[in-house]
């Protein structure tokens, strides 16, 4: 395996007018890592995603995505390079089968992706790898049915499998837990968990507890500034994030 970044954020700003909404974040994410970042509402954590992806651009800055400059490269040229992201609100088509949801996803990695209406033979390689993506999350039984009919727990499920169906190199994970019950929350978790160690990730989470289990390391921000960054332990004990959090620590 390369020792390259798999990810190198070098001074990232991202203004709207005199708010500065990321201020100057800088980071490397090595080969299988798995990074958490934190912070309270307003802490700049979904821009600095939405900043990673391509969504939107820098002011400043520089991005790096497997060892190429990406920061002028918009999302869906970086998605072909091999970056995937769920979302904090779930973005499906609720009309459609499960199965085909993961078609579409797999479908976007093939020279033919465009070609919507050709014919589907039995055993056609995207259709196997979709299945095998749903059955990577646990919902292979529910391949048939509408998504309108899953839970909101195993639609977060099935945001998962349309990613691993696009056989990422890098995955952004937006508050995969966001809004889900104790149960669903430990299925995601043991999912999250479970995923290949050479896949690394990036994860927003509130639920400081799940964050903090699957991280390799955590970075913190406070008003769109990092101000701490390391193990999920050294974050956990480190002052200043103490305070950002009102002292209300979660115990391990």
């Amino acid at each position: 395996m390369s020792d390259r970044p798999v990810l190198a954020l070098e001074g990232v700003v991202r203004r709207f007018g005199g708010l500065t909404a990321v201020d100057g974040v800088s980071l490397t994410l090595g080969p299988g890592r798995r990074l958490a970042v934190i912070g309270p509402n307003g802490a700049g954590k979904t821009t600095l995603f939405r900043l990673i992806a391509g969504d939107m651009g820098v002011s400043a800055g520089r991005v790096e995505l497997l060892g190429r400059d990406v920061t002028r490269m918009p999302a869906h040229r970086r998605a072909r390079l091999g970056l995937a992201r769920t979302f904090q609100v779930s973005n499906l088509f609720s009309g459609l089968s499960v199965l085909d949801n993961v078609r579409l996803a797999a479908q976007a990695r093939e020279p033919g992706r465009w070609r919507f209406w050709a014919p589907i033979r039995a055993g056609d390689r995207v259709g196997a790898a979709a299945m095998a993506a749903l059955e990577r999350v646990g919902l292979g039984a529910r391949a048939g049915d509408r998504v309108a009919d899953l839970s909101h727990g195993e639609q977060r499920q099935l945001e998962v499998a349309l990613a691993l169906a696009t056989e990422p190199k890098l995955l952004l994970l937006d508050e995969p837990a966001a809004g889900l019950p104790a149960g669903e929350r430990a299925r995601l978790r043991d999912l999250l968990g479970s995923l290949p160690p050479s896949l690394p990730l990036v994860l927003i989470e509130h639920d400081m507890t799940l964050a903090l289990s699957l991280a390799d390391e955590v970075l913190c921000m406070h008003n769109g500034r990092v101000i701490a960054h390391g193990t999920p332990a050294e974050v956990r004990a480190d002052d200043t994030v103490q305070a950002v959090y009102l002292g209300r620590a979660v115990d391990a």
